[in-house]
């Protein structure tokens, strides 16, 4: 069995769906959902919902049901942030200055004013590591998201039906449809290199079906509604009943026609779209005008602010599991300009939008219920410039470092205003116990409910361990 850390032979690609292609199309047009193809609701392939568990999960200290993953795409620096040598030698600790926060002995970068006064209400991590080499963020980007130290074997750069799947696909695999709302939802973007999306961002091989609701739309938009709920035109609520029940009546029918795995896929799909449509929940989630005018610009008016404050929305309307994706693919990878982009760029949105949630969740109590975990697929070069030249390489930046970098947790059970882990005297390594993508998973996975321990199966109907690490436990003792 695959536990993300020992590899088995080769994945094979996912079946074709070639044979879907041939059914009528007066039968596909009565089963056509109708709405926007970023929910991900294509036709997936059949997978086994039968878990096994050999372990009783860990949750001595977890009060959170939910999490909220922010995630930093290309890696800002940790030296810069959160893990500041200000004795180290000058091309070393950077020209930003540390400053006190509410904790005391605890400081962080100058430029994040804001964070500081609310040092007490989060934790940070210091010692996070990669166990390979990930040098890229296309291969280290999975990792983080899926809560595995290796990819499986026959993954690529980029997206494909052979990937690990994330977290919220290992949600719905585990515990199906728990409520009318999505197992999780990203927001505001789906991470992409040009035209190729990072893996790691859906199902997997899992299948379609276990794709988490992707937006596609930047909620600072005035004209912002959620694409993955925005129905074809024409179509209303109440033609999707008429479908619905369509589809109901050729039930047997299409069971006779299809393939075992298309049609239990196909319905499943179906049903979700359906609940998803007719939400009242999910659609007062999504409407931002119900917000008082002050509390979203306290989040900000930028897209970061405004993603946040609809992830907590969204947390609070019942979603599990809900990832926010703070910039496009490399926003934070300062291989140029690090300080420059650092202090006017990056560093001041991120300032306010986070202290906004972090008030926000502690002001109605659901900071409890919430794990707010906020991460990055690795750290850079404490060296400004790099260690070793690149064609990336420039003096006024820093490169790819995944031996030592941070995390910020906070809620859940999370004991805050503390610092755990420890790098040394220059945030090269790790001092202490490091922490591992795979227990940044297993942690997730606890929060949620689900065993980590639990078995999944890929479309050839092959075991794996959903996760192999461990509880963070130091963040809740």
């Amino acid at each position: 069995m695959y536990d993300g850390r020992q590899l088995p032979g080769v994945v094979q690609s996912a079946p074709s769906l070639e044979g879907s292609r041939r059914l009528s199309f007066t039968r596909r047009a009565a089963l056509q959902v109708g709405f926007s193809t970023a929910a991900g609701l294509t036709l997936p392939r059949l997978c086994d919902a039968k878990v096994s568990v050999d372990a009783v999960m860990d949750r001595q200290g977890i009060t959170a049901s939910s999490v909220l993953l922010v995630y930093l795409p290309g890696a800002p620096s940790q030296i810069d942030t959160f893990d500041m040598k200000p004795d180290a030698p000058a091309d070393f600790r950077g020209s930003f200055d540390p400053i006190s926060t509410s904790v005391s002995g605890t400081q962080i970068c100058e430029h994040m004013p804001l964070l500081a006064q609310r040092a007490d209400k989060f934790t940070i991590v210091r010692s996070m590591e990669l166990t390979t080499i990930a040098g890229a963020h296309e291969h280290a980007t999975p990792l983080m998201l899926g809560g595995v130290d290796k990819r499986p074997p026959g993954t690529t750069l980029v997206n494909t039906r052979n990937d690990w799947p994330c977290y919220a696909a290992g949600l719905e695999y585990v515990l199906p449809g728990r409520s009318e709302l999505p197992s999780g939802v990203h927001l505001p973007r789906f991470i992409t290199n040009g035209a190729m999306g990072y893996a790691g961002q859906n199902g997997g091989f899992l299948g379609a079906a276990y794709d988490p609701m992707q937006i596609e739309d930047d909620p600072n938009k005035a004209t912002f509604h959620a694409g993955s709920l925005k129905l074809a035109e024409g179509l209303s609520v109440g033609r999707m009943s008429l479908r619905r029940n369509l589809l109901n009546r050729f039930d047997h029918q299409r069971r006779r026609l299809d393939t075992a795995a298309s049609q239990a896929g196909y319905s499943a799909q179906q049903q979700r779209a359906f609940r998803l449509l007719t939400s009242g929940k999910l659609a007062e989630a999504f409407d931002l005008n119900r917000e008082d005018v002050r509390r979203r610009d306290k989040y900000g008016r930028h897209t970061w602010g405004q993603s946040l404050l609809l992830a907590r929305r969204l947390i609070q309307a019942g979603v599990p599991m809900v990832q926010a994706n703070l910039g496009p693919a490399g926003v934070w990878d300062t291989h140029k300009d690090n300080f420059t982009g650092l202090k006017n760029r990056l560093l001041p949105p991120f300032d306010a939008a986070l202290s906004a949630l972090l008030d926000d969740l502690y002001d109605t109590g659901a900071i409890e219920e919430t794990l707010v975990i906020v991460i990055s697929e690795f750290g850079r070069t404490p060296k400004i410039g790099g260690f070793v030249k690149t064609i990336l390489s420039s003096p006024t930046g820093r490169e790819h470092w995944g031996s030592c970098f941070h995390a910020l947790f906070a809620g859940g059970g999370v004991k805050p205003g503390r610092v755990v882990g420890e790098s040394d005297q220059r945030a090269a390594y790790c001092k202490s116990r490091p922490f591992y993508p795979s227990d940044v998973g297993a942690t997730v996975y606890t929060a949620l409910g689900v065993n980590p321990r639990a078995e999944i199966r890929d479309h050839l109907d092959r075991p794996y361990k959903l996760n192999s690490g461990k509880v963070m436990r130091p963040l809740f003792g």
